[in-house]
C-alpha cells in the first residue's frame, strides 16, 4: 500500500539499540516482522508495517508484559529524541505530560489525552491516522514510558493509581509491579490513571536553556507538518474511520472538517480531485491494509470498507488490481514467506 504523509512514522532513535541491549538482534525483528532489513537503517515505515516491527517484538519477548517492562526500563535518556527530550526538561511533572501530548502529534500512529479531574490525572491512548488498534506491548510501552518519564525527571518513584488495556497483557502481576497500582484488562479504553498531586513536584532534570533550544525549533516543525497535511490526506483520513459505520458520505466529512458540502468540493475541485475519487482511492487503501490481517476474513474485509455484500467488493477489488482478493492475499503470504526464507 502506497502511504500518505498521515501514514507516515519515524521508528524512535535508540529503538534498535535498546532491543540490542536486551539481547535482540534488529535482524531478528524485521525477518520476523516479515519486512525488508532496510528499515533498519531508513527509519520511516507505515503504521502497518510499525504495527509489525511491535509484534514481532512482543513475539520474540515470549509475554507482552516482559517486553514492556525490560523496554522501558533499559532505554537511556541519552537517546531520548528531542520530543521526549524536551518533557524530559520540562518543569514539573505537568508540564513534560503536557510537552508529551503536544509534540506526540509529530510522532503517529499514537495520540495522548490528558484529562485532569478531581485528584486523578488521566492519560488516555488514541490511534491517529489508522483505523488499527496498536501491539499490546506498543500500548503498555507508550503509557509505561509516560510513568517512566516522571520517575526519571522527579528522582522519585512514583506509582499510578490504576492502568487500564483493552487487551490481554500477559503477566499482569509484573505490570502491577511496575506500575505499582492494579492493573486491569479488557477494558474499554487503554488509560493511565496518575495520582493528580505528583503532577506538581518539580523536575530534578529541569534545564530551562536547553528548553529555551528546543521548543521554538519543535514547535515549528509541528507548525510546518500541520500545515502541509493537505486536503485531500485529511479527508481519506476521515473516509477511512468511517467507512464501516457507512457514514463516509460528503456531508459527514464536510461536517468533520467544519466546512460546508460546496466548500468541501470546491477545495477537492482545487486540489484537482473529487470526492468520488478519493472515497475510491480510501476503500482501496484500506481493502489492502485489512487484507494483510489474516484474522479478518474476505466478508468481514467488505463490511470494514462499506460494501454491504461480498460480491461488489470482489467486483471493485479486480477494477483495482486484477484479481480477486483472495489471490492477492495468498500472493501476499508467498511473498512474505520467500523474504523470510531469503533473509536467513
Amino acid at each position: 500500500m502506497k502511504s500518505t504523509t498521515s501514514d507516515r512514522v519515524k521508528i524512535p532513535p535508540g529503538f534498535w539499540e535498546g532491543l540490542r541491549q536486551l539481547g535482540i538482534t534488529s535482524h531478528d525483528v524485521v525477518r520476523s516482522a516479515g519486512l525488508p532489513l532496510t528499515v533498519i537503517t531508513d527509519p520511516i515505515v507505515t503504521s502497518a508495517q510499525y504495527f509489525a516491527i511491535w509484534h514481532a517484538y512482543s513475539d520474540l519477548m515470549g509475554d507482552t508484559a516482559k517486553g514492556i517492562v525490560e523496554l522501558a526500563t533499559v532505554f537511556e535518556t541519552a537517546q531520548y529524541p528531542p520530543t521526549v527530550l524536551a518533557p524530559y526538561h520540562a518543569r514539573d511533572f505537568r508540564d513534560a505530560l503536557q510537552r508529551m501530548s503536544r509534540y506526540k502529534q509529530m510522532c503517529p500512529p499514537e495520540g495522548l489525552r490528558i484529562i485532569e479531574e478531581d485528584e486523578y490525572c488521566l492519560i488516555e491512548l488514541e490511534w491517529r491516522h489508522t483505523e488499527q488498534s496498536g501491539p499490546p506491548v506498543l500500548v503498555g510501552i507508550t503509557l509505561a514510558c509516560l510513568l517512566e518519564l516522571g520517575r526519571r525527571g522527579t528522582g522519585q518513584p512514583l506509582t499510578a493509581q490504576l492502568v487500564e488495556f483493552s487487551n490481554d497483557m500477559g503477566d499482569v502481576e509484573a505490570l502491577e509491579a511496575y506500575f505499582g497500582c492494579p492493573i486491569r484488562t479488557g477494558a474499554a479504553c487503554n488509560r493511565l490513571t496518575l495520582h493528580r498531586r505528583d503532577l506538581d513536584i518539580p523536575f530534578a532534570s529541569y534545564n530551562e536553556e536547553l528548553l529555551e533550544i528546543l521548543t521554538p525549533v519543535l514547535d515549528r516543525t509541528l507548525d510546518e507538518q500541520q500545515r502541509s497535511c493537505s486536503i485531500t490526506e485529511r479527508v481519506k483520513w476521515i473516509m477511512k474511520r468511517n467507512l464501516t459505520g457507512g457514514r463516509a458520505d460528503v456531508q459527514a466529512v464536510a461536517r468533520e472538517l467544519g466546512v460546508s458540502d460546496r466548500t468541501l468540493q470546491r477545495r477537492l475541485m482545487e486540489a484537482n480531485t473529487n470526492f468520488k475519487h478519493l472515497l475510491v482511492q480510501a476503500r482501496h487503501e484500506s481493502a489492502l491494509e485489512y487484507l494483510r490481517d489474516p484474522s479478518l476474513d474476505i466478508k468481514e474485509v467488505a463490511f470494514l470498507i462499506g460494501y454491504e455484500d461480498q460480491n461488489s467488493f470482489y467486483r471493485a477489488f479486480r477494477n483495482w488490481e486484477g484479481e480477486t482478493p483472495s489471490s492477492w492475499r495468498v500472493k501476499q503470504e508467498d511473498w512474505r514467506h520467500a523474504l523470510v526464507t531469503e533473509s536467513s
